[in-house]
């Protein structure tokens, strides 16, 4: 199976479906960011620290992953020159209504997180990453190419699961036991049983793929990152979030 292909497909479905991920932010806060009042989010709950940006205005920035019509027109909004990279079209589509709707500065471009081959080196001044990184097999090529594409003194702002998260697989029911299922890293594709991977695809749900902490972390710098901040956020429904944080955003600069 092509992984790109079927989770491009499953997340445009997902655009229809409503999906809290799909759905653009309103014109009133589109006009607050211009006022300076704005806030956005690398993981599920907790607002990105404002001292984590550089100055926006005037900056070229990346959303990368990041379609959906939410942190990116924002960011255009605070005066940002801004790139939409994102491997659903639909998703693109919802950052093209809101830059319309609004008239801001902020072009889409569709393709792989993991192949930023159309944006020439030393392209960015910041990249926007929210936690998307779990709908392809492997993170490092992402680290590579997103170090690549930032100028010298740029910022990589990244959103991630926490690998330990997908040991118990996917929860059903809140009186189901929270048991460990499976070993990491983990691929729907790999370790799913096949009744459940069946499932999911009758669903036209996206494929997720666990990266191991040596992956996230080690492998931004391997790509030459400095790591310059780190947060702990979880996740609003999911039980087990109850016990441990859920996701890792990430500050990295590269030098």
């Amino acid at each position: 199976m092509n992984v790109r292909d079927y989770n491009r497909a499953a997340w445009d479905r997902e655009v229809g479906r409503g999906n809290e991920w799909t759905v653009p932010v309103s014109a009133e806060r589109i006009e607050a960011a211009r006022r300076g009042e704005w806030e956005i989010l690398l993981t599920e709950t907790k607002p990105v620290p404002r001292q984590w940006f550089p100055q926006l205005k005037g900056r070229d920035v990346l959303c990368l992953a990041s379609g959906g019509g939410q942190q990116a027109p924002i960011l255009a909004a605070t005066g940002a020159r801004v790139t939409v990279y994102d491997n659903s079209p639909k998703q693109l589509e919802q950052d093209r209504l809101v830059a319309a709707r609004d008239s801001l500065d902020l072009k889409t471009v569709e393709g792989d997180m993991a192949d930023l081959s159309a944006f020439a080196g030393e392209s960015f001044d910041l990249v926007f990453h929210p936690v998307s990184n779990l709908f392809v097999p492997e993170v490092r090529p992402v680290w590579r190419e997103t170090f690549r594409v930032l100028r010298r003194g740029g910022i990589l702002l990244a959103g991630f699961l926490n690998p330990s998260l997908f040991i118990f697989g996917s929860e059903t029911s809140e009186h189901d036991k929270l048991e460990v299922r499976y070993t990491l890293p983990y691929s729907d594709l790999k370790d799913m049983p096949g009744k459940e991977r069946d499932r999911l695809i009758a669903n036209e749900e996206p494929f997720e793929f666990s990266h191991t902490l040596e992956d996230q972390l080690g492998g931004q710098l391997d790509a030459g990152f400095h790591l310059t901040g780190l947060y702990e956020d979880r996740h609003r429904e999911l039980r087990i979030a109850r016990f441990m944080p859920t996701y890792i955003a990430t500050r990295a600069l590269k030098p």
